[in-house]
C-alpha cells in the first residue's frame, strides 16, 4: 500500500526528528481515523470532522503546544470483505488498524503527544499497538461505559469495537482465532497494564475474562461509592507504582451519562458526570506520563438535533485538552456547563 498524506508526513517527520520524544509535552499530532466498520451504526466516521469543528486545534493552541494537525488517515474499501464468523468486515477493520498503527508509531517516534480522534473504538487496537511499537512499557488507562473485551466466540454482535482489548492481552492469545486482516496484529500487554473506568454493561463474557484474568476495573457503582478522586488514586498506583511509564488513554465518549453526550452509538444510562470525566483527564494530566490519546465514538448523525451534535463534540474537545493541561481554575467560558439536549437514551447495543 503507497504511503501519500498525513501518514507519509508523519515518517518524514520521525526520519528527520534528531532525537525520539524530545518535544514530548510540547507538541501534539491530531491524527482523524473518519472509520465506522467495527460497528454497525453509520454516522462515527463523522467525528473527527465534529470534534474539530468544535475547536479543538484553538483549544490546544491555547495552551501553548504546537500543534500539528496532520488531517484524516484515508482507508482503503475493500470489494470483498466476507463475515468471518459472525465478525463484519474483518479485513477491513484490520487493514484499516494497520495503518493507523503505522501513523501513531511515526507520531509518537516523531516526539509528538498524539491525539488520535475516532471513528468507532475497534480504532484503539492500531492506536494503542503502533504506541507500542514506540513505548513497550505502555498501561493502558480504558474510559468506558463497556469492557470492549469480547472475543468472536463469546460477543453478543461480533461487532469489532467491542473486542478491541481482546487483540491486545498477551493472556487472551489462546481465546482468538486467526481473523482475516489481523495476521500483522500480535498481543502485547498484560492484564496488570490495564485498568478500565466507568464500566455498566459488560456482557457476560467480558465479565468472566475481568475476573479470571485478574483485571482492575471500576464500575459506576465503584465510583459511587469510593469516589472519582480514590478511583484515579488506585488507578494510578496500580500502574505507575513500580515504574513510571508512558500512559495511553483511550476515551470512548459514551462513558459520559447520555444528558451530557447523545451523539454516539451505544449509550448507557447512569455514566460519567462531567465533573468526573474531566477530573479523570486532569489527572492523567498531572502525572506527565500521558502520551497518546483516543477520542472516539462520537457520531452526529445519531444526535437528535444540532444542539446535541455540539454538547458531545463540545465535550470531547474538554476532555482532550483537559488531559493536555487544561485547568478549570480562572474565568474560562470553555469550561461553563450548559444543559445538554435530551433525548431517548433507551438504544440497544449493537
Amino acid at each position: 500500500m503507497a504511503l501519500r498524506g498525513p501518514l507519509l508526513r508523519l515518517l518524514r517527520t520521525q526520519l528527520n526528528s534528531p532525537r525520539l520524544n524530545q518535544n514530548r509535552g510540547h507538541s501534539v499530532a491530531i491524527l482523524g481515523a473518519p472509520f465506522s466498520k467495527g460497528q454497525k451504526r453509520r454516522g462515527v466516521e463523522h467525528g473527527p470532522k465534529a470534534i474539530r469543528d468544535a475547536g479543538l486545534v484553538e483549544r490546544l493552541s491555547n495552551l501553548d503546544y504546537s500543534v500539528h494537525d496532520f488531517g484524516d488517515l484515508s482507508f482503503p474499501r475493500l470489494d470483498k470483505d466476507e463475515n468471518f464468523m459472525q465478525v463484519p468486515f474483518p479485513r477491513t477493520v484490520g487493514g484499516a488498524n494497520k495503518l493507523l498503527s503505522t501513523a501513531v508509531n511515526g507520531a509518537v517516534g516523531a516526539g509528538h503527544t498524539c491525539v488520535m480522534l475516532g471513528g468507532d473504538h475497534s480504532l484503539a487496537i492500531g492506536s494503542v499497538e503502533g504506541h507500542s511499537r514506540q513505548c513497550p512499557d505502555l498501561c493502558l488507562i480504558w474510559v468506558d461505559a463497556h469492557a470492549d473485551v469480547n472475543t468472536p466466540l463469546t460477543s453478543p454482535s461480533g461487532n469489532l469495537h467491542g473486542q478491541s482489548v481482546a487483540f491486545l492481552l498477551k493472556e487472551l492469545q489462546d481465546k482468538m482465532p486467526k481473523i482475516p486482516g489481523f495476521s500483522w496484529m500480535k498481543p502485547f500487554l498484560s492484564s496488570s497494564d490495564l485498568v478500565y473506568i466507568g464500566l455498566r454493561d459488560v456482557d457476560p463474557g467480558e465479565h468472566d475474562t475481568l475476573k479470571n484474568l485478574g483485571i482492575q476495573y471500576f464500575t459506576m457503582r465503584d465510583i459511587d461509592r469510593m469516589g472519582i478522586q480514590r478511583i484515579m488514586e488506585v488507578t494510578l498506583d496500580s500502574l505507575l507504582a513500580r515504574k513510571q511509564r508512558p500512559i495511553h488513554l483511550s476515551f470512548d465518549i459514551d462513558a459520559f451519562d447520555p444528558s451530557l453526550a447523545p451523539a454516539t452509538g451505544t449509550p448507557v444510562n447512569g455514566g460519567l458526570t462531567y465533573r468526573e470525566g474531566i477530573y479523570i483527564a486532569e489527572e492523567i494530566h498531572n502525572t506527565g506520563l500521558l502520551s497518546v490519546m483516543d477520542l472516539v465514538e462520537v457520531n452526529p448523525v445519531l444526535g437528535a438535533n444540532s444542539e446535541a451534535v455540539e454538547a458531545t463534540a463540545g465535550l470531547a474537545v474538554d476532555v482532550i485538552a483537559s488531559s493536555l493541561g487544561q485547568s478549570r481554575e480562572g474565568a474560562n467560558a470553555a469550561f461553563q456547563e450548559t444543559p445538554s439536549p435530551k433525548q431517548d437514551t433507551e438504544q440497544l447495543r449493537l
